[in-house]
């Protein structure tokens, strides 16, 4: 988080900017990032498939 959130910025203007960069980061870091155990692919990608499969069984 603090290389991609916080690296050449120099600061926000309010603590509510700054609370927005970092759900920002976290949202993309825990939603929409690839992660390995799942086949490089993302959790909410994962979660549609393993519905569609589901659903159509």
């Amino acid at each position: 988080m603090k290389r991609e959130t916080f690296q050449g910025r120099r600061g926000w203007n309010g603590a509510s900017e700054a609370r927005l960069s970092v759900f920002r980061w976290a949202t993309r870091y825990n939603i929409r990032r690839r992660h390995s155990r799942l086949g490089q692919i993302s959790p909410i990608t994962y979660e549609q498939r393993s519905t569609t499969l589901t659903t159509a069984a």
